[in-house]
């Protein structure tokens, strides 16, 4: 892989004034191992993608994406379908996939360590769901995820944060945001049809990771690189339930609470079950939309380069 890309988002993280002295530092040390690595910097929402995309209509053979998991999950929507692989140098909030890979959180030294990384081709995640009528006909919206898609409480977490707030005070801004929420969110109830059943529920995670949140084992038996993935639905719209749902997700012990359930699959599909609000969803940390929405496990969809 000698002709690259490194797409690096320079506001991801809370130390985002540092984030240039340890792209230049990664782009010397990939250069040092024997990549031709060119470097762009996103200026936007959505723009990973873009570049990411225009990378792989002109052959490049590897991108490398510089930032948290909305950076990577950009880059991942740019690059599929393609035969471009993609390289992670973590920088960002939570860094999911980078625990689960268990690279080095430093790009510096991911970078370093990239030389003896392999390609493998994985499965992702992809969520299709109307969108907005355009000249009187209905559109479909669809955009894949790396790790996690997060229905309800979570989604709507992230629709009241603040982009600023969150760039200035990463995973503490959330922290708080899901504090004040818990007193106003209204826990509207859902439906997943998944497996041939019907089960309600009022936040659910499609887990193709077994981290939630950066370092919540949500779904720990979970293996990233099978073909399916693991939805963990909790069933009360009670407040102080959710405390007990904090609670034991620390721990660890979710799962063995009577309304949490976990179920093994390929494919489900979401909707509201009264029109009394929105419910929202959110893949990989980033929001993307409302309920109705579908989620399945796509094979064989990205070459990503692995310790």
């Amino acid at each position: 892989m000698k002709n690259s890309l490194l797409i690096y988002n320079p506001a991801a993280g809370r130390r985002s004034g540092k984030r240039e002295g340890q792209v230049r530092a990664a782009t010397r040390e990939l250069r040092a191992g024997g990549l031709d690595v060119e470097l762009t910097t996103t200026f936007g929402p959505g723009t990973a993608t873009e570049l990411a995309r225009q990378a792989a209509r002109a052959k490049y053979s590897l991108v490398l994406a510089c930032g948290g998991d909305g950076t990577i999950n950009e880059v991942v929507n740019g690059l599929v379908p393609s035969e471009t692989a993609l390289g992670v140098l973590p920088s960002g909030t939570a860094n999911i996939l980078a625990k689960e890979l268990a690279l080095p959180h430093d790009p510096a030294e991911a970078a370093r360590q990239l030389k003896s990384w392999k390609p493998r081709r994985i499965a992702l995640g992809r969520a299709t769901w109307p969108g907005s009528k355009a000249a009187g006909e209905a559109r479909t919206e669809q955009r894949y995820f790396v790790c996690v898609a997060g229905i309800g409480f979570d989604a709507y977490i992230i629709h009241k944060l603040t982009r600023s707030s969150a760039l200035a005070f990463g995973a503490a801004a959330y922290g708080w945001e899901a504090i004040r929420q818990l007193f106003r969110y209204s826990f509207p109830w859902f439906v997943a049809r998944v497996n041939g059943r019907a089960v309600r529920a009022t936040f659910a995670a499609a887990q193709r990771s077994r981290r939630y949140a950066g370092w919540l084992r949500m779904a720990p038996r979970r293996n990233f690189f099978s073909p399916h993935m693991t939805l963990c639905l909790f069933q009360s719209s009670r407040r102080l339930r959710y405390l007990t749902y904090a609670a034991a997700l620390i721990c660890g012990r979710h799962t063995r609470l009577s309304d949490v359930e976990e179920i093994e699959t390929q494919k489900v599909s979401l909707a509201a079950e009264h029109d009394r609000a929105p419910i929202y969803f959110e893949l990989d940390g980033e929001l993307a939309g409302r309920l109705p929405v579908t989620l399945e496990v796509v094979p064989d969809s990205l070459t990503l380069l692995t310790p």
